[in-house]
């Protein structure tokens, strides 16, 4: 059987699977569609949020981008790893013990506010879309190399996919989709995987075979990685280039930017009860373990098998014609994120850091004929191209085929989600119409949810960057808004409303500002004054900004809120409620 023929075999075995669960557990009032009736198990929970968590990003990118980084991009594992330990162990249990299963629903009740409701619906609105393109670039990639067309009809193909099983199923369809997802993506990753550290290091446990001896050449993995990559021109797989302040940054960016994600947090009112909402986000934290303590092994483990793809012979030898690529390169070029130029007419892929500060490097470099850089590898298919590249079995491809399908539609359905219920709940029901039916706000809820489909997926077709990095931008702009808010919602008694809405919208503001200057007005090419490389202030790069945008919230919103009336005492006595997080009643649908 050839491989296209079985990867639509699988992954469409997979895609059955799921829209036989979205019909059946199709959502019929309001409760179902945005908490799944109150009522999934804390196990179940525990997996639907791990295949939330671990999105595009997470499964295809994150990899791809510690492959092309190394130790500097580990602040990705970091500060996502954190930000849910932080989420889980700071806002989740007092969130739920308030009741109310929106963010900016919470944020109206306790800053008694419609004003301040209706700025958490743009900050998370903004949040969410910014990470969902993520999540469609993510989609659109896989899908065009496993179904063999371009990345834009991939795209498009994904989003039918989730307008399907979104849009019918809500919160309730979305759960248990999810958790067949996870179990779908946790072998997807796993699986190659053990493979190729078995392949490599004879380890076949990955974390241990990242600090296991290569076999081939006899040395330690990590040793031979970086002899490799500067031998190419390239920094220290190993060595730190970023500064300290930035991956600080970054990484704070990302931790708290995680505890502000309202996907997330909606999962915390899909169990019974405030000891469930605990035992779920324990579970969650050991299944999103699986796939992180394996990331950092694969990311490692693809340069070297990329490297070696390209110079059989060692990377002081030349390197392989492009005539004689293997047919994982063919197979990635059909796509348009994998790109060969000959810019010195050899013939072969010469493939080095061609922008190396090493003089001596790029002396040997010119000496040898080379004009610069002739192979564009995208991030992004780093994960998927693994087992091809690894020359694994044909199932092993149309596994991890299905694997990085899951982990994008799973989280860009939890994200379609957290989008329609603010503009149904809280902007149509909580402000423009109280007295909707329920009928007509699943009807809104739904409509919105198609809306913002059609928005991601024409963002997704230029986004500002890898999925990660997409991503990395939504983390800091929740890191910016929505986190102070609820930070000082349920620690501080003194914050009033008009401190936490200047906050929001400061901190949001000035986020967002930052990240255009860097990466394009709305995300529109060439509009940029600045770059990463180059950045406007310090060494702070746009991805890790959110952390600044987050002490301008803070320090707005005290400084607003000293300035005018205390909030009323039934205020001050409800965030002292909130902070014992015992006897949650069920989460409240108004």
């Amino acid at each position: 059987m050839d491989q296209f023929t079985l990867n639509l075999l699988v992954v469409g075995a997979t895609f059955a699977l799921y829209f036989g669960i979205a019909i059946w557990a199709r959502a019929g009032s309001t409760s179902e569609f945005y908490t799944a009736g109150g009522g999934v198990h804390p196990v179940l929970n525990g997996m639907a949020t791990g295949a939330d968590w671990m999105s595009a990003a997470s499964f295809i990118s994150m990899a791809g981008i510690i492959a092309a980084g190394g130790y500097d991009t580990s602040a990705y594992l970091m500060g996502w790893t954190g930000g849910y330990v932080l989420l889980a162990m700071l806002l989740a249990p007092y969130l739920r013990k308030f009741g109310k299963f929106t963010v900016p629903e919470f944020i109206g009740d306790r800053f008694y506010s419609q004003s301040a409701r209706l700025v958490a619906v743009i900050c998370l609105i903004v949040a969410s879309v910014t990470y969902v393109i993520g999540q469609m670039t993510g989609v659109g990639v896989a899908f065009s190399r496993f179904l063999e067309v371009k990345a834009s009809t991939g795209l498009y193909i994904g989003a039918a996919v989730v307008f399907f099983y979104a849009v019918l199923g809500g919160m309730k369809g979305i759960t248990y989709t999810q958790v067949a997802q996870y179990v779908v993506l946790i072998f997807a990753y796993t699986i190659p995987a053990v493979f190729i550290s078995l392949q490599l290091t004879g380890n076949a446990l990955p974390p241990l075979g990242l600090f296991s001896t290569h076999i081939e050449s006899g040395m330690p993995l990590l040793a031979k990685l970086d002899q490799v990559v500067q031998e190419l021109g390239f920094a220290k797989y190993t060595g730190h280039s970023d500064t300290t302040l930035n991956m600080f940054l970054f990484t704070m960016s990302l931790m708290i930017g995680t505890a502000g994600l309202p996907h997330v947090i909606v999962r915390f009112f899909t169990v019974p009860k405030v000891a469930d909402a605990r035992a779920s986000a324990g579970w969650a934290l050991v299944f999103i373990a699986l796939l992180y303590t394996v990331a950092p092994a694969v990311g490692a483990m693809a340069r070297l098998n990329l490297i070696s793809n390209i110079y059989p012979n060692g990377t002081q030898s030349e390197p392989i014609a492009y005539e004689a690529r293997p047919d994982w390169m063919k197979n990635w070029e059909t796509t348009g994120l994998l790109k060969f130029e000959d810019k010195n007419g050899d013939g072969l892929i010469e493939f080095y850091n061609d922008k190396s500060k090493n003089e001596d490097f790029n002396a040997a470099a010119a000496a040898k004929g080379w004009a610069g850089n002739e192979l564009t590898v995208n991030n992004d298919i780093m994960v998927l191209a693994n087992p091809e590249i690894a020359q694994l079995p044909g199932w092993v491809v149309a596994l991890v085929a299905a694997g990085g399908l899951a982990a994008a539609l799973s989280t860009a359905a939890g994200l379609l989600l957290a989008i329609s219920s603010a503009i149904s709940h809280d902007l149509i029901k909580g402000s423009l119409n109280p007295s909707i039916s329920e009928k007509g706000e699943l009807m809104a809820a739904r409509v919105s949810m198609a809306v913002a489909i059609a928005v991601a997926t024409y963002l997704g077709l230029n986004p500002p960057g890898f999925a990660a990095q997409t991503v990395a931008l939504a983390f800091g702009l929740a890191a910016a808004s929505i986190f102070p808010a609820l930070m000082m919602g349920i620690f501080s008694k003194r914050i009033n409303n008009v401190g936490a809405v200047a906050g929001m919208i400061a901190g949001l503001l000035v986020t967002i500002v930052y990240i255009f200057l860097h990466k394009g007005w709305f995300f529109i090419p060439d509009t940029n004054s600045y770059t990463d490389a180059a950045p406007l202030l310090l060494s702070i790069k746009s991805t890790s900004f959110g952390a600044v945008g987050a002490l301008v919230n803070f320090a707005v919103a005290f400084a607003v809120s000293r300035a005018t009336a205390a909030p009323p005492q039934a205020i001050q006595d409800l965030v002292e409620g909130i902070r014992v997080p015992r006897g949650a009643g069920k989460a409240q649908s108004h």
